[in-house]
């Protein structure tokens, strides 16, 4: 799935869901340091754990953050599935 993000310094999320698991996660632009870490930890886990831990994140006075957004986009991942 390609995700566009809003309100964050990265632009786009893309990723993979395989057998209900997150995959190949890959962030377009953002903090390089923060985006691949994000990335490397929920590698392999659980869509609905991922959501879980990441929905909610803020990065300062935004609303939002690119850990958030990759919640969001999990989110619009399962609602489409349907």
């Amino acid at each position: 799935m390609n995700y566009k993000t809003n309100g964050v310094c990265s632009r786009e999320i893309n990723f993979d869901v395989c057998d209900g698991r997150v995959v190949n996660v890959h962030y377009v632009g953002g903090c390089n340091g923060n985006t691949q870490g994000v990335a490397a930890l929920v590698e392999g886990m659980e869509i609905h754990e991922a959501i879980r831990r990441l929905k909610g994140i803020r990065c300062g006075a935004k609303g939002t953050s690119c850990p958030d957004q990759l919640a969001l986009a999990l989110e619009q991942y399962l609602a489409d599935a349907q």
